[in-house]
């Protein structure tokens, strides 16, 4: 009975999406100001918007995606991409009941989704690589609150090159500060910290990573969450130059929460081990 009300209740959620994400062309898109391409059906700080835009500039397309962090299926930066665009692609998800959730959701409206429940760790990239039908998909979304970095490095050592990158950074390491946590097969942010900010990668780490690989920094969203990388080799030339992209916003939720700036909130967690990018 609970799992009839829980798929109701999908549903509903889905056809809230799709009626919001019908105002996305509404929008005024100015392509030089990232500022103006967010826009959330599905997604919670503006991505769908985003990824819309640079979607639009990509020279070449394959339609496909992965999300590692995709929780059921809904809420997250592909369902957009699943459910309205009928992209291909892997949603994966640790939390098993929220895989479960969008195995049974899916299928009903994309049949080119495949959802798998795996906790990704460096070791089991090469069966996720496996998995995926294109080495380069069109968007790969990391979102898993801890080894990001890490994984992000075992994705790309592993043979696969996204066009386009969309990963969260922890705003509470400041703008500068080029830093992630060491990596920890079975990490929990929930536990590792009472305060639960000790998680990811700082921004400048981020952007020095990405660089590394070839990889251009695009903005942040304003809600201080998301980061956005792009393959130059993949967009028209001049299109990624005359991006003016946000360097960094603090995460409002984290602000919110509490009450304080991320300066501040560094303090709860500045004992603890941090590797430097």
């Amino acid at each position: 009975m609970q799992r009839y009300f829980n798929d109701l209740e999908d549903r509903q959620r889905i056809a809230i999406a799709l009626a919001k994400g019908a105002r996305m062309p509404a929008r005024r898109i100015d392509l030089r100001q990232p500022a103006t391409w967010e826009f959330s059906a599905f997604s919670q700080n503006g991505e769908d918007g985003v990824l819309e835009v640079l979607r639009g500039q990509l020279t070449h397309s394959n339609r496909s995606f992965i999300e590692i962090g995709a929780s059921d299926g809904i809420d997250n930066n592909s369902a957009w991409l699943a459910i309205a665009e009928k992209y291909c692609g892997l949603m994966i998800e640790g939390d098993a009941r929220k895989s479960a959730r969008a195995r049974r959701l899916l299928p009903g409206y994309s049949i080119a989704v495949e959802c798998l429940s795996m906790f990704v760790t460096r070791a089991s990239v090469p069966a996720l690589r496996e998995r995926a039908l294109y080495a380069d998909p069109d968007v790969c979304s990391l979102d898993i609150d801890g080894n990001d970095y890490h994984i992000a490095g075992a994705l790309l050592d592993a043979g696969l090159r996204p066009k386009i990158f969309v990963v969260e950074y922890n705003s509470a390491f400041g703008p500068e500060r080029r830093v992630t946590i060491a990596y920890d097969d079975a990490f929990d942010f929930s536990v590792a910290h009472p305060s639960q900010l000790y998680y990811g990668v700082s921004i400048a780490g981020w952007r020095a990573f990405f660089a590394r690989h070839g990889y251009r920094f695009v903005s942040v969203e304003r809600n201080g969450v998301n980061a956005f990388f792009a393959d130059p080799a993949c967009f028209a030339a001049g299109f990624l130059d005359a991006v003016q992209g946000l360097d960094y916003a603090e995460n409002r939720f984290q602000s919110h929460k509490f009450r304080q700036p991320w300066t501040q909130q560094f303090q709860h967690i500045a004992d603890m081990p941090l590797v430097e990018i």
